[in-house]
């Protein structure tokens, strides 16, 4: 699977000059909701982030997601790998927290997918609140590692479909060609 090429094909590869959810500022962008929009490329990509999952050795009792973006990716990935899927959600304190309509089980194993890691905060953050719920993460995965080098995400293994990496910069590292277009705040 061409990842890039799916997203260009749905419209969801954007240039100009963009303020990540990060903070981070890059030149350019990867919209998922654009694909998630789509039925046929959602379950593509379930599909594929449940055979890398396989493929690696994964296996989980079910998967996670962190709202909102997650919700759906986590969806057809569980459908996919044959579990139930859940998200997390803001907590409000800078957290996220499971819905008391979700039940974890002591010890009750799980991945979490997310669609573009750039720093991995939001996925850690679903993990923290799934394992606080007494879950064990065992994977996590993704569409889209932006992250040079790649490789495992705190200790966690990891599973991309792609590996895409665009320049970011600080706050204070912006170049004056990327200061110079209109920012877009993701």
């Amino acid at each position: 699977m061409n990842v890039l090429e799916l997203y260009q094909q749905a419209g969801a590869y954007h240039e100009g000059h963009f303020l990540l959810a990060s903070g981070r500022h890059s030149p350019k962008f990867l919209q998922s909701t654009t694909v998630l929009q789509h039925p046929h490329y959602t379950e593509q990509l379930g599909r594929a982030l449940a055979e890398g999952l396989r493929g690696a050795g994964i296996e989980a009792q079910f998967v996670i997601g962190p709202a909102m973006g997650g919700v759906v990716l986590a969806y057809e990935t569980a459908r996919h790998y044959g579990t139930r899927a859940i998200f997390a959600e803001k907590d409000g304190q800078g957290g996220m927290k499971i819905r008391e309509a979700f039940t974890v089980a002591p010890g009750e194993t799980f991945v979490a997918v997310e669609d573009v890691l750039t720093t991995g905060g939001s996925v850690l953050k679903a993990v923290r609140a799934a394992e606080a719920a007494g879950g064990r993460c065992v994977g996590i995965a993704c569409i889209v590692d932006r992250r040079p080098g790649g490789g495992p995400l705190a200790g966690y293994p990891l599973v991309s479909l792609a590996q895409l990496v665009f320049d970011t910069y600080a706050p204070d590292e912006v170049p004056e060609w990327l200061a110079a277009l209109p920012l877009q705040e993701i």
